[in-house]
């Protein structure tokens, strides 16, 4: 079935406008506590917590609301990291939670993502069973009365916890003294815990973003614009830059000279370690198709393997949830350390690589050595309709002579857009402007058969 209401993280849209309306919300919490009210003879309670969004008081309001009708009693735990409410969640044996954000997108979006008493995000058929009671009207009759209706309580000490749980992560016989270190946490959800977690650790830490106002949520900072931090870097002469988006979800880090390090490369790094110290299960990082083959490249090197994965790190955490492994990630920042955590975290991430960097005494620049990305090329193309490729002749016929040509040096990755009518073309391979000129042929197939 396809699902109407959840994309690949959640449900989301602009606030206000259906489907991130109050009223829906409402019937977000209805659902989401009738779901998770499994034992009828105790009381059932779920975590809320959100990022710094103006429209997250009222969607807050909304949720709390729904899910106390239906009997069950809320946890407010305020502005939190994401993977800081998967935490709570499961450390208050919590039966679910739900994080009302949108991640790193503008402020005028909003989203709510359901996490279940595990700490993971909910499986593709949970959230179409939440779907049916919402839209086919399941629930309208079911409305506890008296004492059966919920209550919420607030958890004052949620960010204390949260902190406390990720400085366990980073090694008990290393500090962060020497470090000079610019934190950009996009004035979103991680502008507390984030540098109190590196000032505790004894990093000496330049904020930028960590002054929220509702409206200024990942405007021209945050992981989406390292430029800003790389300046920073620059200025201060710090030892690297850390950028988190507005859910601290995913981490961007800069080197000492102001050049990116992303995900992909982070898992080169991290992976690449816990190979030698015999932490790496089976060896293999998971990663999506978006991941750049050098990092395929660099795991090989050292004995190690890349499985990939759709995109979204929902998709990463099943696979790896499935054979085993313990580390995986996106491009974009997310990276999932599993023996940690059971969803993204850019401050634990980001706590990972600065241990490796303490233990090994080595600057960020030279770590990220590990892995040399080849040459990427992305074209969009706007389709009329979104058709199976390899029913049409013409464009299989292209892509197979460009895959024929790279000849396992390089790969070919064409995939629609889950959002827009555009059908995405990308093309890896060691020569920049050769792929180019592939990319170039491989859209024009498509623009000819399917183009708009």
């Amino acid at each position: 079935m396809e699902k109407k209401l959840f994309g690949t993280d959640g449900v989301r849209g602009v606030a206000n406008i259906e489907p991130m309306t109050t009223e829906m919300a409402m019937q977000l919490g209805r659902a989401a506590a009738y779901v998770f009210k499994k034992d009828k003879n105790r009381r059932h309670r779920v975590v809320i917590g959100k990022d710094t969004r103006l429209s997250g008081y009222m969607i807050e309001n909304a949720l709390v609301a729904g899910i106390c009708s239906m009997g069950v009693d809320v946890l407010l735990v305020g502005p939190l990291p994401t993977p800081g409410i998967a935490f709570i969640t499961s450390s208050m044996r919590a039966d679910a939670g739900v994080v009302i954000s949108a991640s790193h997108n503008a402020y005028q979006d909003n989203g709510i993502k359901f996490f279940s008493a595990d700490g993971f995000k909910l499986p593709d058929e949970l959230e179409l069973e939440i779907e049916d009671l919402i839209l086919n009207h399941k629930l309208d009759d079911l409305r506890p009365v008296a004492d059966e209706v919920g209550k919420a309580y607030r958890i004052d000490d949620a960010i204390g916890r949260y902190i406390v749980y990720l400085k366990n992560t980073f090694p008990g016989d290393l500090d962060l003294q020497g470090l000079r270190i610019v934190l950009d946490c996009a004035h979103g959800a991680g502008y507390k815990v984030a540098p109190a977690v590196l000032e505790e650790l004894g990093a000496e830490v330049i904020t930028i973003g960590v002054s929220p106002n509702g409206v200024n949520i990942n405007e021209g900072c945050g992981s989406l614009h390292p430029e800003v931090m790389a300046e920073k870097v620059r200025e201060y002469r710090a030892d690297l830059g850390i950028a988190l988006d507005g859910d601290a979800d995913r981490v961007i880090f800069v080197d000492e000279k102001g050049i990116e390090v992303d995900g992909d490369h982070i898992m080169a790094i991290c992976g690449t370690e816990m190979i030698k110290q015999g932490d790496l299960k089976e060896n293999t990082v998971v990663a999506t198709v978006m991941s750049n083959m050098g990092l395929d490249i660099a795991m090989d090197k050292v004995g190690g393997k890349v499985v990939r994965t759709g995109v979204g790190d929902r998709y990463v955490v099943e696979e790896m949830r499935k054979s085993g492994y313990n580390l995986g990630g996106e491009q974009s920042g997310h990276m999932i350390f599993l023996d940690h955590i059971t969803t993204g975290d850019g401050i634990l991430s980001a706590l990972q690589v600065l241990a490796i960097i303490q233990r090994s005494g080595k600057r960020l620049s030279e770590l990220a050595k590990v892995m040399i990305s080849l040459p990427q090329i992305l074209v969009n193309v706007r389709v009329r309709k979104k058709a199976e490729l390899a029913d049409i002749a013409p464009i299989k016929e292209v892509i197979d002579e460009v895959e024929a040509e790279l000849a396992g040096k390089g790969r070919v990755l064409v995939r629609y857009s889950g959002t827009e009518p555009l059908l995405r073309v990308m093309i890896e391979g060691e020569d920049k402007q050769k792929i180019a000129e592939q990319a170039d042929r491989v859209a024009g197939a498509v623009r000819e058969h399917l183009g708009a």
